[in-house]
């Protein structure tokens, strides 16, 4: 399964949301798109927090995934026909759906436009 960025956000606030994550983390084999590492450290400055403290702990309960050719192309035929349709999405919710897509791995998520497992 791979973690999106909202997942981990939810497990690093502790939230009811971030127990679920929290015990996923526990009993699955659990991957997160290397494209994570920024948003959580954007949004760890916005919350004027220590995001590298937030990495390492992602590092330690996940597999992080690089991006290949394969990956990116998907992403921004997928980010089109998402933007095309009037869908709300940026280019890295593409990145992280197209890894999934590539590794054939579920996502965990709670962005509700992704339409794969949400929280």
């Amino acid at each position: 399964m791979i973690l999106d960025t909202s997942a981990w956000i939810e497990f690093f606030l502790k939230t009811g949301e971030g127990e679920r994550v929290k015990t996923i983390l526990e009993t699955k084999e659990c991957y997160t798109s290397i494209v994570s590492i920024a948003e959580i450290s954007q949004w760890a400055l916005k919350q004027n927090l220590n995001g590298q403290s937030f990495i390492s702990v992602l590092n330690e309960c996940s597999k992080i995934i690089h991006l290949n050719s394969e990956i990116a192309f998907y992403a921004g035929e997928l980010n089109y026909h998402r933007k095309k349709a009037g869908i709300k999405w940026g280019m890295i919710d593409s990145l992280i759906v197209a890894t999934a897509h590539f590794y054939d791995l579920p996502v965990l998520t709670k962005d509700i436009a992704c339409d794969i497992l949400s929280l």
